[in-house]
């Protein structure tokens, strides 16, 4: 809906409010469910548009396609891949939309984890000095800002050009950095997400859906074991056993990722907030994502992804 409320501000700033009017007087679908709006648009007439609610509320303002149209699949995984390194990232684009949706986009990709760093969607020219903090950061900055960007002293940093799907300044080991079977698995998935929500027509917005779920799985097979790991520590509190949690883990790969992943802010995090949900407050288990939201990833045939052949284990 965001799109088609830009594409009217963009003709007259009338339009946005008959539009959303029409949107407010339609009956409120159910998650997963759609909605046919009426709305008249100069040059175009009436049109009748069908509009979904997400099935997971927490996608309602994420627009992955945005994403999706910006980067490729291999360039998205590797900025997914340097975000979980708690890296410096910077975007760059030519409109200020494109950089907030983007940006919002990605780090919803990280859930059930989050990012526990400085994030500014679009960072004003004045404050382009930001970009040098030693600190992880994901920054959006237009592209007239570039020129000066790339003069500043900053560090390991990772800059995107949105507008033209490259990396205009990388490390180097960003197609590394993920353990390689995983990596593989969801980048199927993502390039075969056409094919696969063909198969249920009924789902009429199961993109932003198997795109999320997608990552959730990559994190269940990549930290679902954690729990056989957590045991009891003075004063009644839990605590992980990080070497026998990582070392448990069957692939290689994983164990690889892992001694780097644990060290980041965001994993600790995720291990506080589960500890948090089990103490009665309101942290997140991605087992109990996994276990209720993973319909349309069940949709694709064994053979198409490496991720419908993996059984979670009975502890989840």
């Amino acid at each position: 809906m965001r799109c088609e409320v830009e594409r009217r501000r963009e003709i007259s700033p009338p339009l946005v409010y008959t539009f959303m009017r029409s949107v407010m007087e339609a009956p409120f679908p159910a998650p997963g469910r759609t909605v046919t709006v009426k709305s008249f648009l100069p040059g175009s007439g009436n049109e009748v548009l069908t509009l979904c609610r997400p099935v997971d509320s927490r996608l309602e303002h994420v627009d992955f396609d945005s994403l999706l149209q910006c980067l490729s699949v291999g360039k998205l995984l590797q900025v997914f891949a340097s975000l979980l390194l708690e890296r410096r990232v910077i975007f760059v684009a030519d409109k200020l939309s494109v950089l907030s949706r983007c940006g919002h986009a990605v780090l919803a990709l990280l859930y059930p984890f989050t990012w526990q760093h400085t994030f500014v969607p679009v960072l004003p020219a004045s404050m382009l000095d930001i970009s040098c903090s030693p600190t992880p950061f994901l920054i959006g900055v237009l592209a007239p800002c570039l020129p000066e960007v790339l003069e500043l002293p900053i560090e390991e940093v990772l800059i995107v050009d949105l507008c033209a799907d490259r990396f205009v300044i990388q490390l180097g080991d960003e197609d590394c950095i993920l353990p390689s079977k995983l990596q593989a698995a969801l980048m199927q998935v993502l390039e075969d997400r056409e094919d696969i929500l063909r198969q249920d027509s009924r789902d009429a917005c199961g993109g932003h859906a198997l795109l999320s779920e997608a990552f959730v799985r990559f994190f269940v097979e990549l930290v679902g074991h954690y729990p056989l790991h957590m045991v009891e520590a003075a004063g009644g509190a839990k605590e992980l056993q990080r070497e026998s949690f990582r070392k448990s883990h069957p692939s290689r790969g994983v164990r690889q990722f892992l001694q780097l992943f644990m060290e980041t802010q965001m994993f600790a995090g995720f291990i506080q907030d589960k500890e948090l949900r089990k103490g009665g407050g309101r942290g997140e288990d991605v087992h109990n994502h996994s276990k209720t939201h993973f319909q349309v990833l069940s949709l694709c045939p064994l053979k198409q992804t490496r991720f419908c052949s993996y059984k979670l284990n009975e502890t989840l």
